[in-house]
């Protein structure tokens, strides 16, 4: 055997024990790359498991959010906040599910319907859907108030229309009955039904067809007389207060818009009116009181008013009692009072007789009549206590021409 053989036997050795330590570490690694990849395969899986986990949960939940958009209802109370969510998860999703798809297309309809905002022009822009959504239905909601104010209002205007008419109505029935009741008086004094409606003129038949005396019957027909003659004048409801004020504030010195809410001083502004009225018409009054009688009556209670009235607002104001209100009322009576029975006055007085076509002998002889009673009618009334008397010198006509042509004194 030679030397080299055993050399070689050496190597062989050496050899086979490197390729055997080659093999065991080339095992090894092919086991640990196994083993990670089975750890990354399962990693992948447990993540893939999580994922899908994840995605089924967030569709759920889409849907939970999505299902409501098809019905009517929610729409109804939807907020501009909720329309918008509904709207971003419906064009997240729609790609995704049938459902989201289905929603995105309700969506659309129902905001371009409701609000005329096309979701296709607002892509996935949440923020300015819901800022164009809250704008118009704040809009939308002012128009609705405004429409219903108004429908609220023609429901009140139609209801008191209605109740009007079931007043005239009741009112026309009344009339009806109380014409049948007084048709012997109405047929004789030729009244219109619509007349009744005059409460005076109503009272003044009344008496009529109560009358048990000729006395009393006579006294009836002469107011019915005069409420006909009044009602030719003014109308069956009577002069309205703007005319009252016009005419008094115009004769009356110290009367103002503040006294006509006092109704008494309404009410004697309306007889003192009539009274002027029926003397201009001849009417002389009644036996128990003249129309004179009853102007200077009238007369007497608006200046009682008139400083009754401004002694009240004055202790409205100063809250106390205070007599400038009252010296001013007596200061300007009695300035009136001074220029009754002045020659001015007088020259008014014969031009009033004039218009009436009076002649120049009537005209002295009511001349002379007036020169002899200077006494302002305020005064007269207020002399004592006793009732006022009728003055046997006046007639009715010459009252009506004095009072009514002339204005009022004051």
């Amino acid at each position: 055997m030679s030397e080299s053989d055993g050399i070689d036997d050496f190597l062989d050795n050496g050899m086979r024990q490197s390729l055997m330590v080659a093999s065991r570490i080339a095992e090894t690694l092919v086991r640990r790359r196994q083993e990670a990849q089975r750890q990354q395969e399962h990693l992948d899986t447990q993540a893939a498991r999580e994922a899908q986990a994840r995605l089924v949960a967030e569709r759920s939940s889409a849907r939970a959010v999505l299902t409501a958009v098809q019905k009517d209802e929610w729409w109804d109370k939807a907020q501009p906040a909720d329309i918008a969510t509904a709207h971003g998860v419906a064009e997240g999703w729609k790609d995704h599910d049938p459902t989201a798809l289905e929603a995105s297309t309700k969506i659309r309809e129902e905001v371009l319907a409701r609000y005329g905002i096309d979701t296709h022009d607002v892509g996935t822009d949440t923020a300015y859907l819901e800022s164009g959504i809250a704008t118009i239905a704040t809009e939308n909601a002012r128009r609705d108030d405004l429409a219903r104010s108004q429908e609220e209002a023609r429901k009140a205007a139609a209801e008191h229309e209605k109740a009007m008419q079931l007043i005239a109505a009741a009112q026309a029935e009344e009339l009806r009955a109380q014409a049948t009741k007084l048709a012997p008086e109405m047929e004789r004094h030729q009244v219109p039904v619509e007349y009744l409606a005059n409460p005076e003129l109503a009272h003044a038949l009344q008496r009529a067809h109560n009358a048990k005396t000729p006395k009393a019957a006579e006294a009836a027909d002469a107011d019915i007389k005069e409420r006909l003659f009044l009602i030719g004048k003014d109308g069956i409801n009577g002069p309205d207060i703007e005319q009252l004020r016009k005419e008094t504030t115009a004769n009356i010195n110290g009367a103002g818009e503040s006294h006509f809410n006092d109704p008494q001083f309404v009410k004697a502004a309306k007889e003192l009116h009539e009274a002027k009225l029926l003397a201009e018409g001849g009417f002389t009054g009644s036996q128990v009181t003249s129309l004179e009688q009853r102007y200077e009556r009238a007369e007497k209670e608006l200046f009682a008013r008139l400083e009754g009235v401004g002694r009240e607002i004055e202790n409205r104001v100063t809250g106390n009692d205070s007599s400038q209100l009252k010296d001013q009322a007596l200061k300007a009576e009695t300035a009136s009072a001074g220029s009754y029975g002045s020659a001015e006055h007088h020259a008014k007085f014969a031009e009033s007789l004039e218009a009436t076509g009076a002649n120049e002998a009537q005209i002295r002889g009511r001349l002379t009549a007036a020169r002899s009673e200077g006494t302002h009618p305020s005064t007269a009334v207020t002399k004592g206590k006793a009732a006022a008397k009728a003055r046997k010198s006046r007639t009715g006509a010459a009252v009506g021409a004095e009072r009514g042509k002339g204005g009022l004194s004051r």
